[in-house]
């Protein structure tokens, strides 16, 4: 295991040179952050981030992410274009030595909350997701602040797409995934870049759209669309834990010892009603994940991959992004190190 620290470049609060102090952690995932959606990646820029990264004393280890353009994932005329536009991009990556890209296929929003700063008992905040506050979310006027993907609409533009969306039912979506997954993997074999889809998070449909990376079955039905060992996923337990947290120990155990788990996002959650939840601190006893087990699983099953603390608390004063603050992640990162180690003593 390569424990890992997702960085957001030059304008992040959390320096690199913070993030070498965290005991264990020796990775980054990192990305170009303001690469329009569909541009290919210039490798002069990738190998300039990778640099920036090995000047700290770091490696950059994981791209998260390379965001797929939304004409694929509706399957429209002209998608081989923008296909191709991200094959390029894996060649870059490639071409700077980065082993790991981590993307998703969800629709328009990738990951969603509907409170950033949701108060806990002990005074810190988290955040925290509940369906019956997103049904009241008014997108008429586009997306606004809320977070969770990589382009922001406007509500001209934001209402054509949700309209085209509603056209494509649960096996077109599959079908345009796996013409995707067709296309980039012979450019990941060329480039020898992992390529490690991430779950739909939350795992339901939200604001309407669909989305079906949603459960254990999923993931299954996902690998098989490829035999390529570069075909593989990124296993997010606090994705995954709100459609059922008892599943993650024997799921992750399944995809590690077939090779598939290519990354690894390690969060509490506590869920709280129906697809309702909030995100907690790292150890087990804070949430429904079971961690230690899942820890278990993927190490006795020979996970070797980099694994990043994920979302963490605001804790101790501190401000910043979301989510993604620094205290409570090498929090973290402190916990799961220690949890991979007592596993390596007793193996």
């Amino acid at each position: 295991m390569r424990l890992a620290f997702r960085w957001f470049g030059e304008d992040d609060p959390i320096p690199l040179g913070r993030i070498r102090q965290i005991p264990g952690v020796h990775s980054v995932v990192s990305a170009l952050y303001d690469v329009p959606v569909g541009d290919p990646w210039p490798i002069e820029r990738v190998r300039a981030l990778k640099e920036t990264i090995t000047a700290a004393g770091l490696v950059l280890d994981v791209i998260e992410s390379v965001p797929v353009h939304e004409d694929i994932k509706l399957g429209r005329p002209g998608r081989e274009r923008w296909a191709d536009r991200y094959c390029a991009s894996i060649a870059a990556i490639g071409a700077a030595g980065i082993p790991v890209l981590c993307y998703n296929f969800m629709p328009v929003f990738d990951w969603v909350r509907t409170d950033l700063h949701k108060r806990l008992p002990d005074g810190s905040t988290a955040l925290a997701y509940d369906d019956a506050q997103a049904s009241t979310i008014d997108l008429r006027a586009g997306t606004g602040d809320l977070p969770g993907w990589a382009a922001s609409y406007s509500g001209d533009e934001l209402g054509p797409l949700l309209a085209a969306y509603a056209e494509v039912d649960e096996e077109q979506l599959w079908d345009n995934l796996a013409w995707f997954i067709e296309q980039i993997v012979p450019a990941a074999e060329a480039a020898n870049v992992k390529l490690a889809i991430h779950p739909d998070d939350p795992p339901w449909s939200v604001f309407g759209l669909l989305r079906i990376l949603v459960s254990g079955d999923a993931f299954r039905r996902f690998v098989e669309l490829h035999d390529s060992p570069m075909h593989g996923v990124t296993f997010c337990t606090g994705s995954l834990a709100p459609a059922g947290a008892a599943q993650l120990p024997a799921l992750a155990a399944e995809l590690a010892k077939k090779k598939r788990i290519h990354f690894a996002h390690c969060r509490n959650v506590q869920i709280t009603g129906p697809r309702a939840f909030h995100e907690v601190a790292h150890p087990g006893d804070n949430g429904d994940v079971d961690m230690v087990s899942v820890l278990r699983a993927l190490h006795d099953n020979g996970f070797d991959g980099p694994l990043r603390p994920d979302h963490g608390r605001m804790i101790w004063d501190e401000e910043g992004r979301p989510g993604y603050g620094l205290y409570d992640r090498a929090l973290g990162a402190a916990y799961l190190n220690g949890v991979w180690q007592a596993l390596e003593a007793n193996a």
